[in-house]
Parts: structure tokens; sequence; C-alpha cells
């Protein structure tokens, strides 16, 4: 039930944004708007004020504004408060507004969560030199180990271990060349990054030199009746070294109903630890909160601001690094996502609190923005194209030119809704099972 909330919550207020910049730009403008539609399909609730009519709609997943005259095939009667009667410039910025407000709720939303202070692991800004190497990992394969320093990815300069991550993440189950530093000297070597987790987020097995630890054990678990303790460093589970504390909650994650052994350093001493996760639903759980060696950013309001501005340009650039990917077949499809697994995400991070919810709504919004600004027709991007190319042109296009390229637009996008609800499903280990291909 959590879920279907936070889903609903997300996705309400990211449509609601992305419609209200539509319907603010068209009444600044003087386009009469007909209907305000946070939804499709049978409309639930309805209420009309001027002559916009407010409405609730059945199907979650979307949401329109109709506009006066807003088709050549609708009746139009060369009115000035229709959408076709403005100028192109006066269209464009209808249409641009709308992904717009979601870029600048993106802004706005990272800004308040940035300016709750947060805990960053000390080493994501620092330069990536390994410290542990995954046995029978890509990077091992390639004989690289600890104090090398990574300089490139695919020729693409690698400042921090954010910078690494990023880098690796995107170019799953792909060769790439890997430039590091050993001894004063250069070296070059492929490496093929594993995918790993339902994202299927590419890996090479490199490290920093650092380990989680447990900062929180929930009374009655399985790690409390293990004897694990507030303060616990994790060094290993099962003999893998333990660095960050995503790649713990992975290996704890799918271990459930199996018996796990941990080594932990406790003071001075090293101990071995037993227990078994919990499996609840298709995750193994111990009952641990963990955390990392972290430093406190606690940015003043402006700070905050220019922080959010600082990270939304650099999230724009790995979007568009990774439909860029997706064309020359460098990032593999399967790392998009749609409804159910956004909702899935929407579902654990409010579970992880306000926080978490409102950091995950502020990356969807930066997406949802950004794709609707691509030149498919259908979306705003590919509206806006035409009317760029009518204007070059001079002329305006045909309706059965436009039928063509909107058809085509859509049966694009109904490809890639195709691929993202087959990719939401294999995360689904029930129904993954019921696909014998995947087996």
């Amino acid at each position: 039930m959590n879920t279907i909330v936070a889903f609903l919550f997300v996705l309400g207020v990211l449509v609601f944004v992305h419609e209200l910049g539509h319907f603010l730009a068209a009444r600044r403008l003087g386009v009469r708007v007909l209907t305000f539609s946070l939804g499709f399909g049978p409309k639930l609730l309805k209420t009309k004020r001027g002559d916009t009519e407010y409405c609730l709609s059945a199907i979650p997943l979307g949401g329109y504004v109709k506009m006066a005259g807003e088709n050549p095939d609708d009746a139009l009667s060369g009115r000035p408060d229709e959408f076709l009667s403005r100028t192109k410039w006066e269209r464009f910025q209808i249409l641009i507004m709308g992904p717009v407000m979601n870029i600048l709720l993106a802004i706005v939303v990272m800004a308040v969560v940035l300016a709750q202070g947060a805990e960053v692991p000390v080493y994501q800004d620092q330069p990536p030199i390994v410290g542990a190497v995954t046995p029978g990992s890509s990077a091992d394969a390639a004989g690289i180990v600890p104090g090398d320093r990574i300089l490139s990815i695919a020729g693409e300069s690698v400042e921090t271990w954010e910078d690494l991550f990023i880098a690796v993440g995107t170019r799953a189950n792909r060769d790439v060349s890997l430039a590091f530093m050993r001894d004063g000297q250069t070296r070059l070597v492929t490496v093929r990054p594993e995918a790993q987790d339902r994202f299927e987020v590419g890996t090479i097995g490199v490290l920093p030199n650092s380990n989680p630890i447990v900062s929180s054990v929930i009374a009655g678990e399985p790690a409390e009746k293990a004897g694990l303790k507030d303060g616990d460093i994790v060094l290993a589970v099962n003999g893998e070294r333990m660095a960050t504390r995503s790649q713990l909650i992975e290996a704890i994650s799918r271990n459930g109903g199996r018996e796990i052994e941990l080594t932990i350093k406790r003071g001075d001493q090293q101990l071995p630890i037993r227990a078994t996760p919990e499996q609840r639903g298709d995750r193994g759980m111990l009952g641990v909160y963990v955390t990392e060696p972290t430093r406190h950013v606690d940015p003043s309001a402006l700070e905050a601001i220019q922080m959010s501005l600082e990270k939304n340009i650099e999230f724009s650039g790995l979007i568009f690094r990774t439909l860029g990917g997706l064309f020359v077949g460098e990032t593999s499809p399967r790392q998009l996502m749609g409804p159910v697994a956004i909702a899935q995400l929407s579902g654990e991070s409010a579970e992880a609190g306000w926080i978490a919810l409102f950091t995950l709504m502020a990356s969807i919004s930066l997406n949802l923005g950004l794709l609707n600004l691509l030149p498919i027709p259908v979306l705003d991007g590919g509206h806006i194209l035409i009317m760029a190319v009518e204007g070059i042109a001079r002329r305006d296009f045909s309706m059965p030119v436009k039928e063509k390229m909107l058809l085509a637009g859509f049966v694009l996008l109904m490809m890639l809704m195709v691929t993202v609800i087959y990719n939401d499903l294999t995360r689904i280990s029930w129904i993954e099972r019921l696909m014998p291909w995947r087996n």
C-alpha cells in the first residue's frame, strides 16, 4: 500500500507541475484552456471554472492540458484565443514550459534536500586509487591490483570514485578500455563491466579503501540474534571484501534464507559472525542500518541552490550520455525503467524517509523534463521541432505529413514503452520465473 501511495504522490506531483507549466503559459498568452486533467481516461472528479474544466481521471499515468484550437482538425474559428492562432514563438513558449517546470522542480526539490544537510561518503570525491579487487571480477582478470590509480574508462577521464562508478555503471556487458597508473607508468587494459542488481548497473570489481559500518541493529531481527552490534565494521561477507554500503546491502539481499559469514572488526578484534538474512519479498534482510565513513555537508540556502544546479547539470549529462549510449549500443536497454520500477523505487524510498523520496522525485522530474524535450513527434520537443522546421521552410506542413510524423513518434514511444515494461516485469522475481527464456 505504501508503494502505491508513494508512486501516486511522486507521479501526481510531476504531472501536475508539468501540465501547470503549459497551463500558466497558455493563460499568460491569452490562449483559452478547455481542460486541465490529471490522468487519462474516464473523469472521476471534475469541476468547471470559467472556460476551463479541471478533472481527476481514472488512469494516473500522465495528464494533459487541452487548449482551444490546438489541433488543425478542431473546429477553428480564427479567434485570437485559439492555440493555432498564436505565433510560432508564442506556441513555443507554451510547449516549452512543461519541461521547464519539471527541470525547475528538480532544482528546487534537490536544493531543499541538500539544505537539510547530508552525509557524503569520504571516498566519493577522492581519486580512484584501488583499495581492493573482487576475486574473479573483470578488474581481477585484467590484472588490476590494490594501489593502481584508474585514469580513464573508454577514453573518458575519471577524477573521482563517483566519476568511475558513473562511467562503469552505464556500460554493463560491454568491452571498454581502462587506463591506469602503476609505479608511475600508464597501462591500458580491456575490461567488461558485469551487470549487477535488478537495474543491471555495471561493475568491474574495484573498491575504494573503505568499509561499511553498522550504525544500528533492530531489536529482534536476525542481526541482533547473530550478535552484531552498533559500530561494527563489516570487512567481508562470505570472504568477499565489503567496501561500500550498497555492496553490503546487495550481498545481504541476494542471500535471503541462506546463512552467511560476516567478517567484522570490533575495536581491535576481527570476528566471524554467522547470520541468516530473512527473506522478505524478493530481498534478504538482516535488520541493520548501515552507513560508511562520511563527511558532513551542511550548506546554506544559497549554497544548497548552487549545489543543486551543479548536481542537476551533472545528472543531465549522464542522462544524455545514457541516451546516446543506447543509440550506439554502449548502454544496455535493460537500464531503462518504466512505471513498475518507478513504483518500486518510490515505495522503497518512502520507507527510507522523505529525504530519499524527494531525492527520487527530483531525479525523475529532471528525467521527465529532459526526455520531453527530445525531438520525437508526440513529445513537446517533437512539436517544437516541427514548428522550427516549418519556420525555416517558411511554410506549414500539410496535415497528412504531420500525421505521418506523429504516427512515427507514436510507434517509437510504444516500442520504448514495451521495452521498459518488459524490463520492469523481469525485475519481479516471480514473474521472471514464468519466462523460460530468462531462466
